[in-house]
């Protein structure tokens, strides 16, 4: 082939021969409808204890402020730590609520709200001495559960006391995490197969849950309790039944659901992962229950994922990795209001269930990492959050084009390839290696309908070396402990950016057009300002 004919097939197809532009094409007088913002319901963290240092509260605060979290959910508010229960000599219960209401009152001043997870055990209230992570959790049912329910309702009463009845309306009270795991609930099967203990273990779970229940509505009928918070959104079908046949209340369904071929705990971090092959996972699962829900008497409650992430353990480096942004953006898109929330799990690093990590990049469950890094997965979030309030239609699957009352339009797009092998090779290795972005067929966004005259275009990216902060990380050696000037590195390495900034007109046709490249999971997020 000659040189001139070379040059001009690329001047005439600069994109290929053979990969047609993807055209993302909306148009601003056809609106969808509501931005659904079921995706910043709710955020997760790891125990309530972290929520009394200053650096887990600094990150909590930039999260609300730039992704729009509305309730944090986190595990332990009830463990020692917290200091919230003490018996004397005779028995008598003592309740100390200051680390709690120092917690809470931070929520509130940063105008968030807690998604109350009522658990775990306190030591003095606990029938036996199973615990669970590096900080001691006691995961066994109370010794006396009349002195659980009256735990239950004193820290009710407070809370009502403290913040007010119509505030205390807006929130969730879950009762207990995960008891379909023996590590979270009981501890031990006292020699029992896993389906052997499984109906003692949601017999013992329904009693705490009808307690529990029973105490929160004894303040205000109107608070919501709901449950039954487990993982991999087992005992639904359970739950919804004997809810119904013993007509306990049941507000909302929680459950929790991660993109991985196997397992659902990793207490140690001594588990190897799989990422699941399976396009729909996650999405399947929230639209099965959602069903299985509306099919009961409970059709009108809501169903909340209280964690979901794509793996269940806080080693796993997808947690770090570009594909993160992708595989978020593909699952809030496709769940779609089949969910009323999606709490992703966490939003930092600083999560203590196997003790403080030695590593700046460890694998960890969270969005901001130690240094208050932004991860790609935080990105997701950040990027919805600028997403204006009506949403365009528009049928490519894999974008949102929003406008808001400014005349302002943002575009949200992505590519979503499962690059895992499959079991032949586990996350830990698979994700911790570098894995180059693939090139694919470049998007075109298409705008109509807007008003002519000028606009600032700003486009920013997320991908392999894009705010890819796990790259930078690794061109720096992977070091164990970051200097100042390295931390300064990855901050410039990852901080949002724009790379296209630049002013537009748009004619009286009221037409935008524009090419981006696309590469394999690869995220853009290109922003139209009338100036």
């Amino acid at each position: 082939m000659s040189k001139p004919l070379v040059l001009f097939l690329l001047l005439a197809f600069p994109f290929g021969l053979h990969a047609a532009p993807r055209v993302i094409d909306a148009d601003l007088a056809k609106p969808r409808g509501a931005m659904n913002r079921m995706y910043n319901f709710c955020v997760g963290a790891g125990r309530a204890n972290e929520g009394l240092r200053a650096d887990w509260q600094r990150q909590l605060r930039r999260a609300r402020t730039e992704c729009g979290f509305r309730y944090l959910r986190f595990h332990g508010l009830f463990c020692d730590d917290m200091g919230v229960y003490q018996e004397d000599k005779q028995g008598r219960p003592a309740y100390n609520w200051q680390y709690i209401d120092e917690l809470f009152d931070f929520l509130q001043s940063i105008g968030m709200k807690p998604f109350v997870e009522l658990g775990f055990m306190p030591g003095a209230l606990a029938s036996g001495p199973q615990t669970i992570f590096w900080y001691k959790a006691n995961v066994t049912p109370p010794k006396d559960y009349a002195k659980w329910e009256a735990f239950i309702a004193a820290f009710t009463r407070h809370v009502t006391e403290r913040y007010g009845a119509d505030e205390v309306r807006t929130w969730y009270f879950e009762v207990w995490n995960e008891p379909n795991l023996t590590g979270f609930w009981i501890g031990t099967t006292g020699g029992k197969t896993d389906a052997e203990f499984a109906p003692i273990a949601r017999a013992e779970y329904y009693r705490l849950y009808e307690t529990t229940a029973r105490a929160v509505k004894s303040v205000d009928a109107t608070y919501r309790v709901g449950g039954p918070a487990t993982a991999g959104s087992g005992w639904i079908d359970e739950t919804l039944a004997h809810c119904a046949e013993n007509k306990l209340p049941l507000d909302f369904v929680s459950t929790h659901c991660y993109a991985t071929m196997s397992g659902y705990l990793d207490e140690n971090g001594n588990a190897g992962t799989v990422f699941s092959p399976g396009r729909n996972a996650v999405t399947d699962e929230v639209k099965g229950i959602r069903a299985k829900i509306d099919r009961t008497a409970f059709a009108k409650a809501e169903l909340h994922y209280t964690e979901w992430s794509s793996s269940y353990t806080p080693f796993d480096p997808i947690h770090d990795s570009y594909h993160s942004a992708a595989f978020i953006l593909d699952k809030i898109r496709h769940v779609g209001n089949a969910a009323a929330s999606m709490s992703y799990w966490t939003f930092t690093d600083i999560f203590e269930e196997a003790g403080p990590r030695l590593t700046p990049f460890h694998g960890g469950f969270g969005m901001l990492n130690y240094q208050d890094l932004a991860k790609p997965s935080y990105f997701a979030y950040q990027f919805l959050h600028r997403l204006g309030d009506a949403e365009l239609a528009c049928a490519d699957p894999d974008a949102f084009v929003c406008r808001d009352h400014a005349g302002a339009v943002q575009a949200l797009f992505w590519d979503f390839t499962i690059t895992h092998p499959g079991p032949s090779v586990i996350n830990q290795e698979y994700y911790k290696a570098d894995h180059p972005a693939n090139p694919k067929a470049a998007a075109e966004l298409r705008l109509t309908g807007l008003k002519p005259g000028a606009y600032r275009l700003l486009a920013t990216r997320v991908g392999y070396r894009a705010n890819d902060v796990q790259s930078a990380w690794r061109d720096l050696g992977s070091p164990a402990q970051l200097t100042r000037a390295q931390v300064a590195t990855l901050h410039t390495a990852s901080a949002g950016e724009p790379i296209l900034s630049e002013k537009v007109a748009v004619g009286a046709a009221g037409l935008f057009s524009r090419h981006f490249e696309m590469r394999e999971n690869d995220v853009w997020l290109v922003e139209l300002s009338p100036l």
